[in-house]
């Protein structure tokens, strides 16, 4: 009789206490508990890689720079200076200052796009995320320029995962708050904790 009655005081504690904190609080210890030292969820380094495609995008940028130069400098004006030989209208002036000017223009865009994707996609591809001691932060490690990497620490709940890691083909872009774009983590890398990373990097949070 006496344990049926604690039970009723306890039923309705809670019933009259629904803001009491209780399950947010056993989360937060029990993952406080289940990470007790740092954890490498994913890794994928692929310096040489980023190597490659940072000199593959100089390259570009050089070959359509000399391009846009090469038009801006050598291409010459052809129409007839004579005012009374009639100009033939089937044939295009490439020298003249609106097309020069305009693919001038298109070279240097073309090279400048090209660049941008590549330095883009470097910063934006990650080689690694570390869940720091007690479950609060991650780190976050970006293959960077030529493959030298970059890395930066926010609190676990300013990252969302888009997507769970089977649903995507490829990449699993996670959304970090304050910062634009996705970062993407690529599914040839490997996850040492499959169970951790769905709880806590690879889980949806509204940011």
């Amino acid at each position: 009789m006496r344990l049926l009655r604690l039970l009723g005081d306890a039923r309705a504690w809670l019933r009259f206490r629904p803001e009491t904190p209780l399950i947010p609080a056993l989360s937060r210890s029990l993952r406080a508990e289940s990470v007790s030292q740092d954890v490498v969820l994913f890794r994928y380094h692929r310096p040489r890689f980023f190597r490659l495609l940072g000199l593959f995008c100089g390259a570009q940028v050089g070959f359509w720079a000399y391009l846009a130069h090469f038009g801006f400098t050598e291409l010459r004006d052809t129409r007839e200076k004579s005012s009374g030989q009639q100009q033939d209208g089937q044939k295009r002036n490439l020298g003249s200052p609106l097309w020069r000017a305009g693919f001038t223009f298109s070279c240097l865009t073309v090279g400048g796009l090209i660049m941008a994707a590549g330095l883009l996609f470097s910063r934006r591809s990650v080689s690694a995320v570390t869940l720091h001691r007690g479950g609060e932060k991650v780190t976050l490690v970006t293959a960077g320029v030529f493959g030298l990497g970059s890395s930066f620490t926010v609190p676990l709940r300013h990252i969302s995962s888009m997507a769970h890691r089977s649903e995507v083909p490829a990449m699993i872009p996670l959304k970090v708050k304050g910062r634009p774009l996705y970062f993407l983590l690529d599914k040839q890398g490997q996850v040492s904790n499959a169970k951790l990373f769905d709880l806590t990097v690879g889980a949806y949070r509204k940011l």
